[in-house]
């Protein structure tokens, strides 16, 4: 049988599930699942690209009330962003099977963060599976859409970038479009009434799935030591058991989580002495069974936290006989990982070159921007999540500048400035227009500026000049005269800087 990627898995999965909408915020490990998906579209569904993750899940809710299946393709951070209306569908209920692709970066190689989306199954109350091959990949998706058609609720898939880069064979099957249909007497209960229903109806489903699911396996042994992991880190724990040392070691290999399966994990942990937990980014299966006193793991100091790999795994199970290690205490530093400097032919060089020499708080956006802010240039002062360089600086003590991507400024910048216009605040707002989300792999993003100059009075717009030293230091000069005098006024300015991605 012909091996596929989990990538491919997901894709196959889109297919046989009859998916009919798709909509996807780009970002790192998620743009590539949905650019696969952007890329087959025109084989029976529809795919958009979105600038901001609240909308793609709306659009999906949108549709599933008119009985057509829809997936929704993000990254880890883009889970706060569409919290809200999952939140809140949760209580709704809805009509054909809504399933959440959230993509962990689990080495923060791309991400202001190392954010573990498997805290959102609980949050919201809905199944969260955590795939470890391309075939379980595939699975977890046919019996998302189905379970999400049973209990009327949104449902949530974690890949991670190993999984989708995984190989293995993949066994298909096929599913009929969905027949669902949203049920308009929820208007009868009150809010309070709409979460008793839920947790009189959906939740039992949801309970019994995680406790019947074949996704969950068990492999037994006779050591006396049990093993439970999750995700793609089930493949390494299954490497791991294969050398003899070890072979007799019990492993629970968990693809779904959420409801928490607590019966079957009770059950294993009941036959072992110790139990390693192997898990990334979080510790979350191992703070729901710590207080049995038989677990290590993450807050025990066997595993790091972060991403895990069968190296840590190895070291662990040397020290099952410790309870606590403290062997994971290196910070990683930028000079330790390696620098990742901004483009030195970037068209907006000039503009962080004069940031840092301008005594001025600077926020700055998730983005190119961020890699600004190190040394050498250490341009920018703050970068809090995409789209929140204006609402940091409107809080600066002082007049300050926000330095905002024009695909930032449409995912929720945008909000910043109304309430910045709203307020009478006193900010200078530079957006870096190249019409591209340029770290994500060259998304169109929208333009504003005719949105922007109906807001706000004092525009200026410039153009910035193809890169070369002479001219990026005569480009600097007259940056920094307009900034000077921008920051000397009441107000707000917004600078306009149109520039092209050298890259793309």
């Amino acid at each position: 049988m012909k091996e596929t990627t989990g990538l491919e898995a997901l894709l196959l999965a889109s297919f046989d599930s009859n998916v009919l909408l798709v909509t996807g915020v780009a970002g790192y490990p998620a743009t590539a699942v949905m650019e696969l998906l952007v890329e087959r579209s025109s084989e029976g569904y529809v795919a958009c690209w979105m600038t901001n993750e609240k909308a793609a899940l709306e659009k999906a809710l949108g549709a599933s009330v008119t009985q057509q299946r829809s997936m929704v393709v993000v990254k880890h951070v883009g889970m706060n962003v569409l919290s809200d209306p999952l939140m809140t569908s949760v209580y709704h209920t809805i009509g054909a099977g809504v399933v959440i692709i959230a993509g962990d970066d689990t080495g923060a190689r791309a991400s202001q963060n190392e954010q573990d989306s498997r805290y959102y199954g609980c949050l919201a109350e809905v199944s969260l599976f955590d795939p470890a091959t391309p075939q379980g990949a595939y699975d977890a998706v046919m019996r998302a859409f189905k379970l999400s058609e049973q209990s009327k609720v949104p449902v949530i898939i974690r890949v991670t970038d190993r999984l989708l880069d995984s190989k293995g064979a993949v066994l298909r099957s096929r599913q009929n479009k969905s027949t669902a249909t949203f049920d308009k007497d929820i208007w009868k209960l009150t809010t309070k009434g709409k979460h008793q229903r839920f947790h009189r109806i959906s939740m039992p489903l949801l309970e019994m799935a995680v406790q019947t699911t074949s996704l969950n396996r068990l492999h037994p042994g006779d050591s006396g030591i049990g093993i439970i992991s999750s995700g793609y880190l089930s493949v390494l724990v299954g490497k791991a058991l294969s050398k003899a040392k070890w072979s007799g070691h019990a492993h629970l290999a968990l693809q779904m989580l959420s409801p928490f399966p607590f019966a079957m994990v009770q059950q294993f942990i009941s036959k072992c002495n110790t139990v390693l937990v192997v898990e990334e980014t979080e510790p979350y299966i191992e703070s729901h069974i710590a207080v049995t006193g038989k677990i290590r793991g993450k807050m025990t100091g066997h595993l790091p936290y972060g991403q895990v790999g069968i190296e840590h795994i190895d070291y662990a199970l040397d020290h099952l006989h410790e309870d606590r290690i403290e062997k994971y205490t290196e910070v990683q530093t930028i000079k330790s990982r390696g620098s990742r400097p901004l483009c030195q032919d970037c068209p907006f060089m000039p503009l962080y070159k004069c940031l840092a020499n301008i005594d001025v708080m600077v926020a700055g956006d998730m983005g190119c921007s961020i890699r600004a802010a190190p040394e050498p240039l250490q341009a920018v002062d703050t970068g809090f999540a995409l789209g929140s360089a204006i609402s940091t600086a409107c809080g600066f003590k002082d007049k300050g500048i926000a330095v905002i991507g024009d695909f930032a400024l449409a995912h929720s910048g945008i909000v910043g400035l109304i309430n910045a216009v709203g307020s009478e605040d006193d900010v200078v707002v530079v957006i870096l227009q190249n019409r591209i989300a340029a770290m994500t792999g060259g998304q169109e993003a929208p333009d504003l500026m005719s949105v922007v100059k109906a807001l706000v009075s004092d525009v200026t717009v410039m153009e910035m000049p193809v890169f070369s030293t002479e001219i990026s230091s005569y480009t600097e000069g007259q940056l920094q005269e307009l900034l000077l005098c921008k920051l000397a006024q009441k107000g707000i300015s917004v600078i306009y800087l149109l520039g092209k991605c050298t890259k793309l």
